[in-house]
Formats: structure tokens, C-alpha cells, sequence
């Protein structure tokens, strides 16, 4: 019988199918903090964890029966990969489970920032009626820097609307872009210098830790709109904010944070910013994609253990 130690909230589906096939499934909220974990982990054969959990090198090297790590989500950057690699554990992820979910979120951010809704909504809690001018999003031009399966399906979105799509990435993958109907580039100035809204859907890597920095917004047309929905560390936000007290950049949405929640002053101060939109890391907040997430990532440690 293989042991399962779940240290995130995860929808029930996954771990009952789990359990059908006769894993022991415990789940323990309390156990997130890897001074906890590097204790709890020990006589488990799986972790699953979302986006709180920190699996570091001394959890993974605390464990003595691990097998597979699952993250039930998309990205993998709060798992130290290498040290899991040493000892021959299995990562594992559900990266198609949530595109929907982000993308949809992403679309509402465009057209929130571009109609000035945010704006208009805290006006009104002010008692204020101001009947703010805002633009339509249909023939602008949307650059997508991550063009995986987030930043496709935020394309074929963005395309549906009437947008002038351009995807980047490291990887040539301008035959998927050809298939979807938008254009491609591997040049990140190329990409960004004619963008009226630029997304970001980049795992965060050493690579693309602050890629967005002041450099290249100077390099934006002047009054673009940002979003990131990826990794609060892809996009040096001190330049940001920088750039939209400036008027460079016209206008921001932000779902994630280089800390969550937002602690520090400059960060408290980018969120408050009127022509910024922030909510709460909730790309991937829906039921169906939560489900979907659940489901998916159960079939991946299954597979991984050759469990039929």
C-alpha cells in the first residue's frame, strides 16, 4: 500500500480515486512549513502540495520512502527539482487542468484595466458617479511572453475578441502559433516594442527572475498595460511602479506578488495605485479547474508508480 501525505487543500475527487486503488491518503493542513514537513514526510511514499507547501533540499533529503512529489498545479518553482532528482523522486504536475482558469482571468483583466472598471468600482464605494472613459480591447495588439499552454489559450481568447496576437518564447514554437493563427517571435524586444497589452505566463526560473525590468518597459510603447497572472518575481514591480507613476506604463493587472500577501509598503503602495487591478493569486480559483487540477494530478501519480 502506498502512503499519501497532502500538506494543500485539493479537491476530494483526485484523493478518492486514490483511495479506490488502495493508497492510504492523510491529509495534513499543518504540515506546510518545511521545519514540519522534513519530520512528517518520513514513511510516506507521495506529497502532493499546491503553491504554499516549500518542498526544499532538507525535506526531500529528510525523506526516507518519497517517491513522487505532485504539485497540484502547473508551476514547480516551490520544489527544489534538482535535489528530488539526486534521489530519484518522480515531480509531478497538472499543467493543463488550470489553462482555462487562467486565461478566462486574464481576458477579465484586460477588459477591467481597458474600461477603467476597477477605477470606476472603488469611485463608487467613494460615493463618487464618474462616468470614466475607457478603450475597447478589439483590434489592439496583445503580446504573450510564455507562449505554453496558458499563453496559447490565452491567444486563441484574445484572437476570438478581435486582438492582434504575437507570442514569445525561448522554444520555437511558431508552428503552434501558425496552427492557432497568431503570430510568433523568439525576440523579447520584438515581441513587446508595438504591444498595446502585454501578458506574461513564464515559470519562474533564474532565467526570467525580474526578465521585465526597467530596461525593457522603457522599451514599451508608452501607455501599454501589463498583466501578470505567472510569477510575482518575473517582473521587477519597484520598476513598475515606477513606470506607472511616470504615465509609461498606462495601466497594470497584477494576480501575483513577489511576497503574498503584499507586506511591504512600495508593494501595499503598487497595489493601491489607481490604474492598477490586483486581486489575490486567484488564476486558478474555480471549481471546475480545482476539480480538474484534482483528477489530473491523481491520474500523474498513478501513472508514476504504474499503478493501473
Amino acid at each position: 500500500m502506498y502512503r499519501v501525505l497532502v500538506t494543500d487543500k485539493v479537491q476530494p475527487e483526485g484523493l478518492e480515486m486514490l483511495k479506490e486503488k488502495g493508497f492510504e491518503v492523510v491529509v495534513d493542513l499543518d504540515a506546510y512549513k518545511p521545519e514540519v514537513l522534513k519530520e512528517r514526510i518520513k514513511g510516506f511514499d507521495v506529497l502532493i502540495v499546491r503553491s504554499r507547501t516549500k518542498v526544499t533540499r532538507e525535506v526531500i533529503e529528510s525523506a526516507d520512502k518519497l517517491k513522487v512529489i505532485a504539485r497540484a498545479g502547473s508551476g514547480l518553482d516551490n520544489i527544489d527539482l534538482e535535489a528530488a532528482k539526486e534521489k530519484g523522486i518522480k515531480v509531478v504536475n497538472a499543467p493543463d487542468a488550470l489553462k482555462n482558469a487562467v486565461a478566462e482571468l486574464v481576458i477579465a483583466m484586460m477588459i477591467t484595466v481597458a474600461r477603467r472598471a476597477h477605477y470606476s468600482y472603488r469611485a463608487m464605494l467613494d460615493g463618487k458617479w464618474e462616468k470614466v472613459m475607457g478603450f475597447e480591447i478589439a483590434g489592439k495588439r496583445l503580446a504573450i511572453i510564455g507562449f505554453g499552454r496558458i499563453g496559447r489559450e490565452v491567444a486563441k481568447k484574445a484572437k476570438a475578441l478581435g486582438m492582434s496576437v504575437i507570442g514569445y518564447d525561448v522554444f520555437d514554437l511558431s508552428d503552434l502559433a501558425k496552427e492557432i493563427g497568431v503570430e510568433f517571435t523568439q525576440n523579447l524586444e520584438e515581441v513587446i516594442k508595438d504591444a498595446d497589452f502585454i501578458t506574461l505566463h513564464v515559470p519562474l526560473t533564474p532565467q526570467t527572475r525580474n526578465m521585465i525590468n526597467e530596461e525593457l518597459i522603457n522599451k514599451m510603447k508608452d501607455g501599454v498595460i501589463i498583466i501578470n497572472a505567472a510569477r510575482g518575481e518575473v517582473m521587477d514591480y519597484k520598476a513598475l511602479l515606477e513606470a506607472l507613476k511616470s504615465g509609461k506604463v498606462g495601466g497594470a493587472a497584477l494576480d501575483v506578488y513577489p511576497e503574498e500577501p503584499p507586506k511591504s509598503e512600495w508593494l501595499r503602495e503598487l497595489v493601491a495605485h489607481p490604474n492598477v487591478f490586483a486581486t489575490a493569486h486567484i488564476g486558478a480559483q474555480t471549481k471546475e479547474a480545482q476539480k480538474r487540477t484534482s483528477i489530473e494530478i491523481a491520474k500523474r501519480i498513478m501513472e508514476a508508480l504504474g499503478v493501473q
